[in-house]
């Protein structure tokens, strides 16, 4: 009879976990009684309440579990824990928890680790990290499980110092990690950037030999991304045996965030070749680092590795491509994919605002700000900044002030500093010098480096540089390694004829250490990304780029053109001045394209620096010789040049 009994019971058990049973009304009837207390002796209860209760708990029958436990007349060290774990299941588990706690504290099995380790988690769900604390600290000998427990709690919580503390309070105590606790706390290093403890949990996972799981390796390489080491996320990488989405997505993504373009594609395509399907966040990191090079063509290769309706449904995928196009120059692109799109949220229409303002449709970007909150869209901080920017670049002084000023009294924003910044900047390039440094002044926050540079700019523009003299000592109190700075002001005194100033600041940046940053293009190419800088002759089509600027020369001055020699901030000759500034790097560029590509096709060229006066009106000029549309996207703002004219009309 005894047996028959047991077996019975356990086929009850076997049903219960085969069927996976939610709801009472779906339990076997044999388990119905075992549960009512009606078949099962007191005396052998005891025996299968172990597996009743793992069954029960692992089936989501939470509260027929805690019905079978109040039914043993002494818990144990194995019944404790899976009863623990269905409170803790409960909408509110506190009260059945603190009960469970109170009839744990009579028993032996009290100080039982795995006992003590359900009751943390018991906390740590209701929120209770102090009591949580105080059960870890009553555990005589922590083991890996409970360690592990603390740590989440804490990550759980929000408090992640807290956690990477926890973490090395662990290992001091000779913790050995498993692939679980090795994940964990390198992701908690990663949130917080911290290498030392995050290479010293890694070298841990090589020496307890579970750093080959690629769930520990793909840890190990977020952290290194996060703390910036893209050589030693690269080196585990590349030793990982195998590679899933995830991994390949954390690289990727890793050279995007860390301003790493080119390897970010070289690793994309890659991934490709592999046979790897990319999950949105990898194409996001891609077409990011489309959008910093300005490689329109290999953005729409890498649309192409994801369905169309994604990028249409999803707001993030929606906003990257946006992005890319418009930073890219494509206007139309971006705003076909804004039309398409089935879900728009705020981000999305304000991407779609800013890129407009950038590539000078201003008109069109205020239009979308209308049907926007027609729409019942509100606009939001970010929404402002966009419309200040399309102000900045259209030079809307009115405008910009109005919408300054209401979305402090009609929307009830306050302004952060990048809306101050804007201001500056749009005051300072209309030539309201005076304004935007008093603006600076009444600002509630201390300015930064950004907003002062929008002065400096100004100043250059308006040649006024006895403001450019204090905005600059602001500047280098601010960024004291950064060239731009002293290059601005330089450029003032050479546009002043004050050479002996502008001498004193060159030598100024040489006691100082203070190195130029070089002027550099850089165009896409047959899936190629080409970089030209002046006075490098490496290209192997360099020859031929010179000679082509030569002949683009001699057609500018038939029509009248005349080098801005002014530009040039050393005391030389004019004639050598003009040599210099023919081959700047965005000529050379430009030359390349010509060489290269079908006439009548768009030239897009990119440059790390501001674009200068001659080649401004260089650019024009060509642009009308070569019949072509040539879109520059310097650090400012884009300049699409087409029959002469430029989209800024003059005003950057």
């Amino acid at each position: 009879e005894l047996g028959n009994f047991m077996s019975s019971a356990a086929a009850a058990i076997h049903r219960v976990l085969l069927q996976g049973v939610s709801s009472s009304d779906r339990l076997p009837p044999l388990t119905v009684k075992l549960l009512h207390g009606s078949l099962l002796r007191l005396d052998l209860l005891a025996d299968l309440s172990p597996l009743l209760l793992r069954a029960l708990s692992s089936s989501g029958l939470h509260v027929h579990a805690l019905r079978l436990h109040s039914l043993l007349p002494v818990p144990s060290h194995l019944t404790l824990p899976c009863a623990l774990k269905s409170a803790s299941r409960l909408p509110n588990p506190l009260p059945v928890g603190e009960q469970l706690h109170a009839r744990s504290l009579k028993l032996p099995s009290h100080s039982n680790p795995y006992v003590l380790t359900s009751l943390l988690n018991l906390y740590a769900k209701c929120d209770l990290l102090d009591h949580a604390r105080s059960v870890f600290d009553e555990m005589r000998c922590p083991n890996t499980v409970s360690w592990t427990a603390l740590i989440t709690a804490y990550m759980n919580a929000g408090r992640v110092r807290e956690a990477v503390a926890v973490a090395r309070d662990a290992f001091a105590s000779g913790m050995r990690p498993d692939s679980f606790t090795a994940v964990r706390v390198l992701t908690a290093c990663a949130r917080v950037a911290d290498l030392g403890t995050g290479e010293a949990v890694w070298r841990a996972a090589q020496a307890e030999g579970v750093a080959g799981s690629v769930f520990v390796a793909t840890a190990a390489v977020d952290m290194y991304v996060k703390c910036g080491e893209m050589a030693r996320a690269r080196e585990v990488f590349d030793k990982m045996p195998e590679k899933d989405a995830v991994a390949w997505g954390a690289m990727v993504g890793g050279y995007a965030s860390n301003g790493h373009p080119q390897e970010t594609l070289e690793l994309f395509f890659a991934m490709q070749t592999q046979g790897v399907k990319p999950d949105c966040y990898t194409v996001v990191g891609a077409l990011s680092a489309c959008t910093r090079l300005g490689a329109l063509d290999m953005g729409r290769q890498a649309v192409r590795t994801m369905d169309w309706d994604e990028f249409l449904d999803n707001p993030v995928l929606g906003t990257a491509l946006i992005d890319m196009y418009a930073k890219c120059g494509s206007t139309g692109e971006a705003w076909v994919v804004f039309q398409q799109m089935r879900k728009r949220d705020i981000v999305v229409w304000n991407a779609m605002i800013l890129g407009l303002g950038l590539t000078g449709h201003g008109k069109v970007g205020f239009a979308l700000v209308g049907h926007m909150e027609k729409s019942g869209m509100k606009l939001n901080d970010n929404t402002f900044i966009s419309i200040l920017c399309n102000c900045t670049h259209t030079g809307l002084v009115k405008d910009g002030r109005r919408y300054f000023h209401n979305m402090t009294q009609l929307y009830n924003i306050t302004p952060r500093i990048e809306h101050y910044g804007c201001m500056v900047d749009l005051l300072s390039r209309a030539g309201l010098l005076q304004e935007a440094h008093q603006l600076i002044d009444d600002m509630p926050m201390q300015a930064n480096a950004v907003v002062w540079g929008a002065l400096l700019g100004g100043c250059k523009i308006h040649r006024d540089a006895e403001l450019a003299e204090h905005v600059l000592k602001q500047l280098i109190l601010l960024e004291p390694r950064n060239s731009g700075n002293y290059v601005m002001l330089s450029n003032i005194y050479s546009n002043s004829n004050r050479w002996e100033d502008a001498a004193k600041l060159r030598s100024d940046m040489k006691v100082k250490g203070v190195e130029k940053v070089r002027a550099y293009s850089w165009v896409e190419f047959s899936g190629k990304v080409h970089e030209f800088r002046v006075g490098d002759k490496s290209h192997p089509h360099m020859d031929q780029i010179y000679q082509k600027l030569d002949e683009l020369g001699m057609e500018m001055k038939t029509m009248g053109y005349k080098p801005t020699t002014d530009v040039v901030m050393f005391d030389v000759e004019d004639e050598e001045k003009e040599h210099t500034l023919v081959y700047h790097s965005e000529k050379l560029a430009i030359a390349f394209c010509l060489l290269t590509t079908q006439p009548g096709e768009v030239i897009r060229v990119t440059k790390n620096l501001r674009v200068c006066t001659d080649c401004h009106t260089a650019i024009k000029l060509i642009s009308r010789i070569t019949h072509r549309e040539i879109i520059v996207r310097d650090n400012n703002r884009f300049h699409c040049f087409k029959d002469g004219c430029c989209s800024c009309n003059d005003y950057w």
